[in-house]
């Protein structure tokens, strides 16, 4: 179940490697993060509930 918490961690580091790499600045790619964490919270909540209720 830890596992799961990486997620949002790899997927921001993906996207800032991607900022990077394409010269944008980080504040223009700000809404990139918000939809990572949104949807990887999202994702880590139904995991988490299919695993309670399995349990």
């Amino acid at each position: 179940m830890g596992r799961f918490l990486f997620l949002p961690l790899i997927l921001c580091l993906l996207w800032l490697a991607f900022l990077r790499y394409n010269g944008i600045p980080i504040s223009q790619g700000a809404r990139g993060f918000v939809w990572i964490i949104g949807v990887s919270a999202i994702i880590i909540c139904m995991l988490a509930l299919a695993i309670w209720l399995t349990a």
